[in-house]
């Protein structure tokens, strides 16, 4: 036995002496509260503007910044003037990014700036916070929902290499640029490893792609040189559509969403407001419950043979000899649970029969705050609904609730 354990050790002490540097590719050693579930202290941004954007683009920020909970920097090519303390207050530290003269920029008509916010990466990952798993980056116009967000990456293993974000919802862009390419507008994330192996190697990676147009080639020409491809999100919205989201909102996939990427260059989410009062309107019910913001559910009122979805906080549609479609109002959190309630943007002074919607005035919708554990994020499944008795001709309440396990969503 002694001889034999001596054998051992000696191969041992062999093997590593000769593969001294042998381990398992793609896993991080960083294991700093690695134990503890994923939470916005464990992420940083890095935001890409600059001087003529911020100072409109800053409201849109403001709305999802989280001061003392969230980290990163708002990239500019110089340091804005007058800065106040409110902006200092409720709002990313700036950085000034580094020269990047000595990069050649070679496609035409293109602009040289891709090369500066490319480069938010690397500069990002250098600002060297403490206890991170995940960067993230977007635009000045990227509108995060940071519980969302950290809800979807929290089932990814943070100490491997992942390089996460969604393509475009335009055939076009995709076939001009690529299909397997996070699109910088939608923001992408990727793993603290492989941020940091790719901050060491990215100048050089950028002297091969001078002929490429954006930054977001950049960045997935590079992560291909490593050999990683891009893990599909659906939560993250490029938005590369314009006129109305409607059709969007009332059919988001079953993923919490987690951005939404050009809100000035489409309608605004609801009828007769700016697009920025939009988004403040939205976040009313982001801040009540986050993880619940566009899923849809479908119901059915047998009396009046309605087919009803609900794409909760957004719109509320009823199929009947025509689309009737109510729109959030406000929602409230009590004891027992969550109220929204949705009503018609426009007034009509015409009268309806009992089975037409439009002789309602209000919709009330009943939910409990919207809590995802890692079997449902994992493999998500939409909610049902049920019509309640009426209280009244002009009210319609319903009630989300979660499907039985053989229940099926079908017309009766």
């Amino acid at each position: 036995m002694i001889v034999s354990c001596l054998l051992c050790m000696t191969y041992l002490l062999t093997f590593f002496s000769i593969f001294p540097n042998t381990r398992t590719p793609h896993v991080s050693t960083f294991s700093q509260g690695s134990s503890y579930p994923t939470s916005l202290e464990h992420v940083v941004f890095g935001i890409a503007s600059n001087e003529k954007s911020w100072s409109s683009r800053k409201n849109y920020v403001r709305l999802w910044w989280r001061p003392n909970e969230t980290r990163g920097c708002i990239f500019l090519e110089n340091a804005p003037p007058n800065t106040t303390t409110v902006d200092r207050d409720d709002l990313p530290p700036v950085c000034v990014s580094k020269d990047t003269s000595r990069f050649r920029y070679t496609y035409r008509n293109g602009l040289r700036s891709a090369v500066r916010v490319a480069r938010v990466v690397s500069e990002t990952v250098s600002l060297n916070h403490s206890n991170v798993r995940w960067f993230v980056f977007g635009d000045d116009d990227t509108v995060f929902f940071p519980e969302n967000l950290v809800k979807t990456l929290s089932k990814y293993g943070h100490g491997l290499w992942y390089y996460i974000g969604t393509n475009s919802e335009s055939f076009a862009q995709n076939k001009i640029f690529s299909y397997e390419m996070a699109f910088g507008g939608a923001g992408f994330a990727i793993s603290y490893p492989l941020a940091k192996v790719l901050a060491k190697v990215f100048d050089s990676c950028l002297d091969r792609y001078p002929h490429l147009y954006g930054s977001d080639g950049r960045i997935h020409a590079c992560l291909a040189e490593l050999g990683v491809s891009l893990t599909h999100e659906p939560g993250f919205h490029q938005m590369d559509i314009r006129g109305s989201m409607f059709g969007f909102l009332a059919s988001h996939p079953v993923s919490p969403l987690v951005t939404l990427h050009h809100w000035e260059a489409m309608e605004p989410i609801f009828p007769k407001m700016t697009p920025i009062k939009a988004l403040e309107h939205l976040f009313q019910a982001v801040n009540i419950d986050s993880q619940r913001i566009m899923q849809q559910t479908v119901c059915y009122d047998r009396w009046f043979s309605w087919t009803i979805s609900v794409s909760w906080a957004t719109p509320f549609k009823f199929s009947h000899t025509m689309p009737v479609v109510f729109f959030f109002q406000n929602a409230s959190s009590g004891k027992d649970g969550i109220t929204s309630t949705y009503r018609m943007m426009s007034s009509e002074n015409c009268t309806f029969d009992r089975a037409s919607p439009r002789k309602l005035e209000e919709i009330r919708v009943f939910s409990h705050k919207l809590e995802l554990d890692n079997k449902q994020i994992q493999a998500p499944r939409r909610h049902c609904c049920d019509v309640l008795p009426s209280k009244a001709d002009t009210l319609m309440e319903i009630a989300i609730r979660e499907c039985g396990d053989e229940e099926l969503i079908y017309i009766h």
